[in-house]
């Protein structure tokens, strides 16, 4: 399964499903539940969070979950990267270690990736800004190549006297 697919944005943070984690850590998701529940005080709101009826709904129609019924009549929870790495301490199977470096890792790959991104878009809208000012000169100068290759025609010549 690829990790990086499995990380969502929701309320501006990047987070993963309790489901997604359940099935990566070779543990049922009531289970994780479970075990969350019981270390609630390790889980802060910055950590995790229980998702809205909306922000799920959205989740079905992006197909990031099959279907409202695929979560057993409970609202998911997500968990943000700090999340996870707090999984690691309530969870403490080898899969559960090893799937959780796993996921660290795909976290900060996706926020280099995204990093790259930013830094790349700064530099196309400078370089839009410059463009900008080049687009007039670029015109003026065509614009005076051409009357250089299209000289004016020259006056008529008349012989003889004209009064």
């Amino acid at each position: 399964m690829a990790i990086e697919s499995r990380i969502f944005l929701i309320r501006g943070c990047r987070v993963m499903l309790d489901s997604h984690l359940a099935e990566l850590y070779g543990v049922k998701a009531i289970r994780l539940r479970e075990q969350v529940r019981r270390n609630r005080a390790r889980f802060p709101p910055d950590f995790m969070f229980r998702m809205r009826p909306e922000e799920a709904t959205a989740m079905v129609s992006q197909n990031a979950i099959p279907s409202r019924k695929h979560m057993g009549g409970h609202l998911p929870f997500v968990f943000t990267q700090e999340g996870v790495a707090m999984l690691s301490s309530v969870l403490r199977s080898p899969r559960a270690v090893e799937a959780n470096i796993f996921i660290m890792r795909a976290f900060v790959k996706l926020r280099d990736t995204l990093a790259l991104h930013k830094e790349l878009a700064s530099k196309f809208r400078d370089l839009e800004r410059r463009i900008i000012g080049h687009d007039a000169q670029i015109t003026s100068i065509l614009d005076a190549i051409r009357k250089l290759m299209n000289p004016p025609a020259p006056p008529p010549r008349r012989i003889g006297f004209h009064p």
